[in-house]
């Protein structure tokens, strides 16, 4: 009996020794909220930020973005919806996070994207966009990125990296979408729905390629684990699936 209690001790002991060192799930944290901005720590190291756009066809609609943040230094995807509330984002990082922003990416042309730009070109940010976006942001009179890529951009953050990628037309010509490869978290913008949504806005969209490019995107990344979407809930792949099942028959 003594001998069977020190067994079954040495098993109990290595059942919890093996349980924690798998690293737990990070539970989503709101770290600050205010009328005209959120923001939640995702990871470790990949904050969300949530803003506000006043529409006419859909009402007053949040607006996601990406916050990456690694060895005092942040990036950011998509300004916050205005001036003020990128300031207001602005502010937080620097005072909450202690890190320089190194850089600020427009996943493509619309205002929930750029809204905020003259903001960060104020507080003296590099900008970003592919050379689509530029183009469709100066036809549409709408605020422009400094600097311009074609297909592909990396941005260094510390001591990693996070990447940018096109993969084909959808919700616009030039969306795009941010990938950190070190959290395996995609931020998808405008171009990935939540889970439930409809097809929203659809006046610079490409329906028919849209589920096609969205496959290309989970062929790329199959073991994607946290999906940021342009508006909405945060969710896995299975938005992705989502978003591809919403325009497949187009």
């Amino acid at each position: 009996m003594k001998s069977l209690s020190i067994l079954s001790l040495l098993s109990l002991v290595l059942f919890f020794v093996s349980c924690n060192t798998k690293k737990p799930a990070q539970v989503p944290k709101v770290l600050y909220k205010t009328d005209n901005l959120s923001v939640i720590q995702l990871s470790d190291h990949v904050y969300q930020h949530i803003s506000y756009l006043n529409t006419d066809s859909f009402g007053r609609v949040p607006c996601n973005g990406m916050i990456v943040k690694e060895d005092g230094e942040a990036v950011i995807f998509d300004t916050p919806s205005d001036d003020k509330s990128s300031a207001e984002l602005i502010s937080w990082i620097k005072n909450n996070l202690h890190v320089n922003i190194n850089a600020v990416v427009a996943t493509h042309f619309h205002s929930d994207c750029l809204g905020g730009l003259k903001e960060f070109e104020r507080n003296k940010i590099s900008s970003y966009a592919s050379t689509r976006t530029i183009e469709l942001a100066k036809k549409n009179n709408e605020n422009v990125p400094q600097h311009s890529f074609d297909n592909d951009l990396t941005l260094k953050v510390g001591r990693t990296n996070v990447f940018v990628k096109y993969f084909g037309e959808g919700h616009t010509k030039d969306n795009v979408i941010a990938y950190f490869p070190d959290e395996k978290v995609m931020f998808g913008g405008c171009l990935i729905k939540e889970i439930g949504a409809t097809k929203g806005y659809l006046g610079d969209a490409n329906v028919k390629a849209w589920s096609g490019t969205v496959k290309k995107i989970k062929k790329q990344y199959p073991d994607v684990r946290i999906v940021i979407p342009g508006h909405g809930d945060v969710g896995g792949i299975k938005l992705l699936d989502y978003t591809i099942n919403l325009f497949k028959d187009e």
